[in-house]
């Protein structure tokens, strides 16, 4: 069985850093593709930072604040979250796949809470 276990969430003030760790266990091999989505309170979930065969890609709203890394080894992907905003406060959700594959899998979500 796949699981996609988080853990790194907080209260962080505005300025401040946070790291979120995600690690995949219950696969052979490794996904193609994995990485960071975020819901708000009253907003859909968007995706925030992703990385697929090595490439990453970005919303607009954390380039140059978060990085996407993954350790293959441990299985395991990050989000290094710098100069958070309050509009950086939302419920994180680690997601992996294949890109041939419509199917996904998630982690549970670690809420991340940015004061001003």
């Amino acid at each position: 069985q796949v699981q996609l276990v988080e853990s790194g969430g907080g209260a962080v003030q505005a300025g401040g850093s946070r790291r979120l760790s995600c690690t995949v266990s219950g696969i052979i091999g490794r996904f193609n593709t994995m990485g960071w989505y975020r819901q708000a309170p009253g907003k859909r979930r968007e995706s925030v930072a992703v990385i697929t065969n090595g490439r990453t890609n970005y919303a607009d709203s954390v380039k140059g604040r978060f990085t996407v890394s993954r350790d293959n080894a441990e299985n395991t992907v990050y989000l290094q979250m710098n100069s958070l905003k309050p509009d950086d406060t939302a419920v994180y959700y680690c997601n992996a796949g294949f890109t041939w594959s419509d199917y996904t899998y998630w982690g549970q979500g670690t809420q991340v809470t940015v004061s001003s």
